[in-house]
């Protein structure tokens, strides 16, 4: 099962794809009619990746341990949202009359702190700052785990950083990705504040630093020229990638092509160059592994290639001056090491500073730079905090968007919550399903009960399967109640049935499906496919770039399960009750709301503050 829904999971991605240019509708008759037909994908990227907070304002930078004077090297933070600061280093040329014609944000790859970016590449961030342009170069999170814990629960963990950050925003609907784009929003919003009318903004990104980039350049069109190095590609596989770069919903809009598309009339260049490998999870001796899988790695050729040309096709009816995406690699399109000679040149271009006037401009040695250990310890604990001061409001929250309407207007609302809450939180595949096609065999009888094993079609691929048992005493024409009773994580249909004492599904389950069936009740015990450890989390990881989850599946499986069972004529189907434990009764709390033939649900062993579980560094 858990197969062939991976199966299935593959074509629905590939399916999204296909579909994604209907939902764009790009306006090419001016560049002012095009930035307001991007507008709705705009909105759109921003809450999938949570980038909704207000930014603080006026933004103003403190400076650190270097040096203060107009021209030179300052280690500065600036405000982003309520309780997030961004931090780095600030590069400042010695202009006469301190004009300077550009703002570029440099953003590195997050395994490396913004002074150990600034000794490997300062030939290029002399080049840069040389022709008069301000640098400033952000530290991102990074995939260490040594801060992934809490000394108040006793609990350390094997996290990356960036996944410790990921886990606490997922369910508030926040993501670390956000936050990084807002702070290179918020450095904008500084460099637009103080440059001449003349001053241009870039954006440069390497790795995940690229990732930012692509994202920030999207969503803010006051950057002017942007470099993505070492990231841009097919995003099809992005399930396989590290889970902080999960996006609930993103591939039924965005793939890095139609990101591109977003900052077209702009410049774009997208160097393909070396990046290093990931592979998780990594064991931490002393430490709880918990970390999900993910890998990551130079791309390979062709795919940036065929990616690039893809966002060119997109531009197909845009003005022949209007610039498209440029790809940078080496002679054969091989990889190239970040940053290109012609990645820098094509980049100042952009930038329109085509008269590089060089100034003497170079890197002290010896730099009195703070410990990047500290500074990394400070940024995840800002994320930390501000996510958990948010998860204290949840409550006040769902008073004024869920309970307060629901008061008001029940019917009304009930029915807008239910569809907000398939649609939108849970995701469902409106796909039609296939004939059931059921197929069913004897495998036990009892003295007062008939036990089968029955199998459904659901779509290609994906079918229901459970056991169905049916009362002996039935008399002819007589309709009973159906329970559904549900197992849990790992389980199976037999554990609700199994009446061996010594087995460990007796320990949880005491065959309560079975004492039903007893007690004359029709009952059927379905398979959830939350099954094979990461074999059925990776489900839920192909799912999510989809707007959907495990229990999008689940849901048309006990769609086509009801439709089965109401066929039945010794079934009674104005009384259908679900029964589920632990993870059972997870889906007791969710399958009710989507399937509405379910008039009686029991939630055992899982009725909780999901969210705040989920969140929590405390417990």
């Amino acid at each position: 099962m858990v197969r062939g829904i991976g199966v299935f999971l593959d074509r629905q991605i590939r399916k999204a794809a296909e579909e994604r240019p209907v939902r764009w509708h790009r306006d090419f008759s001016s560049r002012q009619a095009y930035e307001s037909s991007l507008q709705p994908q705009r909105e759109r990227l921003a809450r999938m990746i949570g980038a909704v907070e207000p930014r603080v304002t006026p933004v103003t930078f403190r400076t650190g341990l270097s040096r203060t004077e107009p021209g030179g090297v300052r280690e500065v933070s600036w405000p982003v949202v309520d309780g997030v600061f961004g931090e780095g280093i600030l590069l400042t040329p010695d202009c006469p009359g301190n004009e300077i014609r550009a703002g570029i944000v440099v953003i590195p790859g997050v395994e490396e702190s913004s002074s150990a970016f600034v000794k490997a590449h300062q030939d290029f961030l002399e080049r840069l700052v040389g022709a008069g342009c301000q640098v400033l170069i952000p530290t991102l999170v990074n995939r260490d785990s040594t801060w992934s814990g809490s000394t108040r629960s006793g609990v350390w963990t094997n996290l990356p950083h960036r996944e410790w950050i990921y886990r606490q925003g997922f369910d508030l609907g926040r993501q670390l990705i956000g936050y990084e784009v807002q702070e290179v929003m918020a450095a904008v919003d500084w460099f637009a504040g103080r440059l001449a009318s003349s001053a241009t903004i870039g954006c440069i990104g390497y790795d995940d630093g690229g990732r930012v980039a692509l994202y920030a350049a999207s969503l803010d069109s006051r950057i002017l020229a942007t470099l993505v190095s070492g990231y841009f590609g097919p995003r099809e596989s992005l399930w396989r990638e590290p889970i902080d770069r999960n996006v609930f919903g993103l591939l039924r809009d965005f793939g890095d092509a139609e990101l591109a598309t977003m900052i077209s009339p702009r410049s774009l260049l997208i160097e393909h160059a070396r990046v290093p490998t990931i592979q998780q999870p990594v064991a931490v001796p002393g430490r709880k592994s918990c970390a999900a899988p993910g890998a990551w790695s130079t791309r390979v050729d062709a795919q940036v290639a065929q990616e690039v040309e893809r966002a060119r096709v997109l531009l197909t009816g845009a003005p022949n001056d209007w610039a498209r995406p440029i790809l940078i690699t080496g002679p054969d399109g091989e990889p190239v090491d970040f940053p290109s000679a012609e990645a820098v040149n094509q980049f100042l271009d952009g930038l329109r500073i085509t008269e590089i006037e060089q100034n003497p401009w170079k890197l002290e040695a010896g730099q009195p730079w703070e410990d990047p250990a500290a500074i990394q310890a400070r940024v995840v604990r800002q994320f930390e905090s501000h996510l958990q001061t948010l998860l204290q409001h949840v409550g006040s929250n769902r008073e004024m968007t869920f309970w307060k309407p629901l008061a008001a207007e029940p019917e009304k609302v009930r029915a807008e919550l239910s569809r907000k809450f398939k649609e939108e939180v849970i995701g469902w595949f409106d796909d039609p399903r296939s004939p059931l096609h059921p197929r069913s065999r004897l495998l036990e009888r009892s003295d007062r009960w008939t036990k089968y094993e029955v199998t459904l079609e659901v779509f290609p691929d994906v079918f229901a399967w459970g056991y169905l048992l049916v009362p002996r005493d039935l008399a002819e024409g007589e309709k009973r109640p159906l329970v559904v009773c549900q197992h849990g994580l790992e389980g199976l249909p037999g554990d609700v049935v199994d009446r061996d004492e010594t087995s460990t599904s007796w320990r949880y389950y005491k065959a309560f499906g079975a004492d039903l069936a007893d007690r004359g009740y029709v009952v059927f015990a379905p398979h959830n496919p939350y099954r094979g450890g990461d074999a059925f989390r990776e489900l839920q990881r192909k799912a999510n770039p989809l707007g959907c989850s495990l229990f999008s599946i689940i849901g048309r499986q006990h769609e086509a399960i009801l439709d089965f069972l109401t066929s039945q004529p010794f079934v009674d189907q104005g009384r259908i009750g679900f029964y589920g434990l632990s993870y059972g009764g997870k889906s007791a709390m969710r399958l009710p709301v989507l399937e509405p033939r379910y008039a009686l649900s029991i939630c055992s062993g899982d009725f909780n503050e999901w969210v705040w579980k989920n969140t929590t560094t405390d417990w």
